[in-house]
């Protein structure tokens, strides 16, 4: 397995990189909107923007893909995303940034399906599971560790802009300088809803509403963390703490719905939430180590849900139909993270910073609702029967090729014999 691994490794070190400035820029930018004097709201949508262009990215990159290739593709991603941090610092308005947001999803999007469709065309039968299981851990640890580069002390005003737009430029390099035969062509994203919600109403719905939650929090935490006064580093550490507690309670709970309904597991997790963010909202936190420790309980209850949430639908889903259900899912996800970001500062705007876990509970409360709904007209599936749960990155940092190298899917044919 080791020499399997070696095999791949500069696609999944390109990922790190990815990731890596990804998790910089994502929080760079509300944080330094906000110093500078951007209202909520449009630092709200500099999130609506983001996920609008990644979502656009999983529908039109494929296109690309097959025109010019899968290395000239990657390397012009890339390219825009690092001109776009760039750009970030020298034209500081808020009506340049929005645009440029949307630009960098879309970028961020091509890399990784391109990233991803490499992977899968290495994968097979036999390391699938332990490849896929490799590229979630590269993705939880880049992203968390580009987060924490912020805690760093920076030099100049313009340090990080400069780190991240490295950070673009490296990814590039892994796929640019590999001699590996390329791999087919992309798959493009799919989008049935009608057919998604015949499977699995609960997946439908709820991985919409997840979306308004978690694009809300993601987009708008660290300028709740600026609000209430805490340092970019701390910022930088609540951040990343949430991330990381959703990442090590997932198998855990992942695990639990394996023996239970998943339904009932997804109530206990939104409730947690609700009874973290209204906890903030009422109490107005304001040391750095209660926030810190207050944001990853409520990381840990927010960000398991989505692949609670996708392990439930493909209880229902036919075995072929596992790649669309996964793709669809995460499309509507992308809407939900569209639309929560402008809520929530809504909620910041006529409320206070805490708005936000306001808006949050709002919206859990109606997932616990749908969910009680659901329970009472549909019983669980058998669970000989279904599959067992597997863990999924942040959604934010997979595009719907994730769900062809998910060892749940259909592997190929025949794996590609050349080392990437």
């Amino acid at each position: 397995m080791t020499s399997q691994l070696v095999a791949v490794s500069s696609l999944l070190l390109g990922s790190a990189f990815l990731l890596i400035a990804g998790g910089i820029h994502g929080i760079l930018l509300p944080v330094q909107g906000s110093v500078v004097g951007f209202s909520i709201t449009e630092l709200g949508l500099l999130g609506t923007s983001w996920s609008a262009g990644y979502v656009a990215g999983c529908f039109l990159i494929p296109s690309m893909v097959r025109r010019a290739g899968h290395v000239r593709t990657y390397g012009a991603m890339g390219s825009i995303a690092a001109a776009t941090i760039l750009l970030n610092a020298l034209l500081v308005t808020p009506w340049v940034w929005i645009p440029l947001r949307a630009v960098t999803g879309f970028a961020f999007a091509g890399a990784a399906m391109v990233v991803e469709s490499w992977l899968n065309e290495r994968a097979s039968r036999e390391n699938r599971g332990t490849l896929f299981s490799v590229y979630q851990m590269v993705n939880y640890g880049a992203s968390t560790a580009g987060q924490l580069m912020l805690a760093i002390r920076a030099p100049s005003p313009d340090f990080f802009y400069a780190i991240g737009a490295i950070f673009y430029c490296l990814a590039v390099l892994p796929t640019a300088l590999s001699t590996a035969k390329t791999p087919q062509p992309i798959k493009q994203a799919s989008l049935d809803v009608r057919r998604l919600y015949a499977i699995s109403p609960v997946g439908a719905v709820v991985a919409f509403l997840i979306g308004l939650v978690n694009g809300a929090f993601g987009t708008l935490g660290p300028v709740y963390g600026q609000k209430i006064g805490l340092a970019v580093s701390d910022i930088a550490m609540m951040m990343a703490g949430a991330v990381l507690g959703g990442s090590l309670i997932q198998y855990p709970l992942g695990r639990l719905s394996d023996r239970m309904d998943r339904r009932r597991v997804l109530i206990g997790v939104c409730a947690g939430a609700i009874v973290v963010g209204l906890a903030i909202a009422a109490f107005h936190p304001r040391a750095t180590l209660v926030v810190t420790i207050l944001a990853i309980i409520f990381g840990a209850m927010i960000y398991p849900t989505y692949a609670l949430t996708v392990a439930h639908a493909n209880d229902f889903a036919a075995p072929d139909e596992f790649v669309k259900v996964a793709s669809s899912l995460l499309v509507l996800y992308g809407f939900g993270c569209m639309i929560g970001p402008i809520g929530a500062s809504v909620a910041m705007e006529r409320i206070a910073p805490e708005g936000m876990f306001i808006f949050t509970a709002l919206v859990q409360i109606v997932i616990i609702g749908y969910v009680a709904y659901r329970i009472s007209q549909r019983p669980e599936p058998n669970r000989v029967l279904r599959e067992q749960f597997q863990a999924i990155a942040e959604p934010k940092t997979t595009t719907p090729e994730t769900a062809t190298l998910d060892p749940r899917a259909s592997p190929p044919a025949a794996p590609a014999a050349s080392e990437a």
